[in-house]
């Protein structure tokens, strides 16, 4: 099994009507996450708003999940700023986390050097399983093969990667010759089968906002060795993935108006991802009804 479980939703974060953080809402939503398939939960990632969101607000949100389901909370607690990125990771330690997610710093680019001491800095900070996040398409510079075996083999709690880089050979070659115990997460839904074909455990996953259960029945078929289900569920699920982003709106913008048609008090997004294009209700209704929520409902 691992070590958080095979199916995290990156959770969106609810924000009330006026924007403010709503934290009865995010535990409910936990609690609904977690009955409907996720095996453990990402809060304060990307799909949960962080560069939207004040510390304190992180801190607070993190504590409010952690206290409100007993599947693993990761938190989110990456940034472009060393400093911030220890001190971040040493409070989400104290609220309660189970694990720590750090994105590549962003922006910036540092060269592969610079984003070593930086994990291994931040790593230090907690004595909780971390895991990287590389995503180069958001943050301007890939983390390399290389770096990322380097910290896999010399620093003890760099335990994983969410894998968001598009490129499934140099993911074959990292778990080739990562330590035993070391576990890569798909980080792209529209990769989730192929990454579990070269070694992935598992999935970070927005669609797992409404399709949690049909990701879970996913793992399990191709762990069980039945491909062919394996495959069979994964073009179930492109409509999701077509669905979760885009240039009029990119996630969580459709991860957010799914869950209010499911009727969870989520709110929209704060600025500047603040504006929902014409359709996208409609379009949110189409995907669901394609899954085993839709048709329940």
């Amino acid at each position: 099994m691992a070590r958080f479980g095979r199916v995290l939703t990156a959770m969106v974060t609810p924000f009330r009507d006026d924007g403010s953080l709503d934290l009865d809402a995010a535990a409910q939503l936990a609690r609904w996450l977690a009955d409907n398939g996720s095996e453990g939960l990402v809060v304060a990632g990307t799909t949960g708003e962080a560069p939207t969101l004040t510390h304190d607000e992180q801190i607070d949100l993190i504590g409010a999940v952690a206290s409100a389901v007993e599947i693993p909370v990761v938190a989110g607690t990456g940034s472009n700023d060393t400093v911030a990125a220890v001190e971040l990771t040493e409070r989400a330690s104290e609220a309660g986390a189970d694990g720590i997610l750090l994105v590549a710093p962003y922006y910036n680019r540092p060269s592969q050097a610079g984003l070593a001491r930086h994990f291994q800095t931040v790593a230090s900070a907690t004595s909780l399983p971390v895991v990287i996040y590389d995503i180069p398409i958001r943050t301007g510079r890939k983390v390399d093969t290389a770096t990322l075996l380097e910290l896999a083999h010399g620093v003890d709690n760099i335990v994983g990667l969410k894998d968001a880089a598009g490129d499934l050979a140099e993911t074959a070659k990292l778990i080739a010759q990562a330590p035993d115990g070391f576990e890569v997460y798909s980080g792209d839904d529209s990769l989730n089968l192929a990454l579990l074909a070269v070694g992935a455990v598992g999935f970070i996953s927005v669609a797992a906002h409404w399709s949690g259960a049909e990701h879970a029945e996913m793992v399990s078929a191709f762990e069980g060795g039945d491909i062919a289900k394996a495959r069979r569920i994964n073009a179930s699920l492109i409509p999701s993935y077509d669905y979760e982003t885009g240039l009029a709106a990119p996630n969580p913008i459709p991860a957010k108006a799914m869950m209010r048609l499911i009727g969870l008090p989520v709110g929209r997004c704060r600025p500047p991802l603040d504006v929902e294009p014409d359709g996208l209700a409609a379009a949110a209704a189409s995907v669901l009804a394609g899954t085993r929520l839709g048709a329940h409902a």
